[in-house]
């Protein structure tokens, strides 16, 4: 592609976002979600591969239905409110009407069937702004809802959400798909307690977004799409295969790592706010999510390369990619544990 071109777009990537950030009306809320789905979709049909086409079509398609369904429920509120402030979005029908917009736009349960066929069709590049940055808009305007949304609506869709990303990414092989429905477990997690501390959504998503970026562009330098590709990581970069197996630990929230601090105040949150049973749901199914970052682990550390794969083994890394934002969020991906203390009194104070 163009460099003037990308450049163009992801400029206008970010626009979208920040209109959407700094909006207080459904209106321009809404135009910053457009420009945002309009400046990513030729980026993820760069490739002129009839798998990226679909996977662009299919995320212009479920991203135009939230986006009517956005406007349909401002303007309802408007009609019979009077208000097209977004915080005083309060009329039920157009108060859940406007949470499973932004649920089909975040790919949450039961509306996350659209995620995983999208990421499987693009390159891990675009996959990663999709897992990432695309999630800021949403939940910016979600967060800004939540205390007029019913709380039952809100555990539902969380524990759902962890539940059908636990389990849909058992029988995967292929490792975008797998990240996808890892997307899934840990929006879950952040809607699980958005109404009681939305502070605590907040580093969820931070972590989130530091622990998946690690995954991305690791598995970019790798090179890897499937876990049987995984296998050669030992060979061409051992340091790399280490740490790479570190960080999808800490995405199953293992406790050394930084991937056990949300899921730890999360659950003591849920806990204190009198949701026991919820508590022990998300517990459970963060585990089904944990036995598929093992089984990735077991095929990167302890598995030989198959002589039976019709792939060719490259058995030297090309250090032509930028390895400096890698090495950052792997660091973070993995030390922050140690700072709970400091992260539960800024929380609180």
């Amino acid at each position: 592609m163009n460099p003037y071109v990308l450049t163009i777009l992801l400029s206008s990537l970010g626009l979208g976002t920040v209109l959407t950030f700094a909006s207080s009306h459904w209106l321009l809320a809404w135009m910053g979600l457009e420009i945002n789905t309009l400046a990513i979709i030729p980026i993820m049909a760069r490739q002129h591969h009839p798998r990226a086409i679909e996977a662009t079509t299919k995320y212009f398609l479920t991203q135009a239905t939230a986006a009517a369904m956005i406007l349909f429920a401002s303007t309802t509120n408007a009609w019979l409110v009077g208000e097209w402030e977004i915080h005083q979005l309060s009329h039920p029908l157009a108060t859940t009407t406007a949470m499973l917009a932004l649920a089909l736009k975040l790919g949450l349960a039961p509306v996350h069937f659209w995620l995983p066929e999208v990421l499987q069709g693009i390159e891990l590049t675009t996959g990663l702004i999709l897992s990432t940055w695309q999630k800021l808009a949403p939940f910016a305007l979600m967060i800004q809802v939540a205390p007029t949304i019913n709380s039952s609506l809100l555990i539902t869709l969380g524990l759902l959400s962890t539940l059908v990303g636990g389990w849909g990414g058992l029988n995967q092989t292929q490792l975008r798909k797998i990240l996808a429905y890892s997307s899934i477990a840990h929006l879950g997690w952040m809607v699980l307690i958005l109404q009681f501390a939305p502070s605590l959504t907040l580093l969820s998503l931070l972590l989130y977004i530091i622990m998946t970026s690690s995954a991305f562009l690791a598995l970019k330098t790798n090179n890897s799409l499937t876990i049987n590709t995984l296998a050669t990581s030992w060979t061409k970069a051992p340091a790399l295969a280490a740490l790479t197996t570190l960080v999808l630990l800490s995405l199953g929230g293992l406790p050394p790592l930084s991937g056990f601090m949300p899921k730890w105040l999360i659950l003591q949150e849920l806990t204190k706010q009198g949701l026991p049973l919820s508590a022990t749901l998300a517990a459970m199914a963060a585990l089904l999510s944990l036995y598929f970052y093992l089984r990735l682990c077991y095929a990167m550390a302890l598995t030989i390369y198959p002589n039976t794969l019709t792939a060719t083994a490259p058995w030297r890394l090309n250090f032509t990619h930028l390895t400096l934002p890698l090495s950052i969020v792997t660091i973070l991906a993995l030390g922050l544990l140690p700072l709970t203390p400091a992260v539960t009194a800024m929380l609180t104070s």
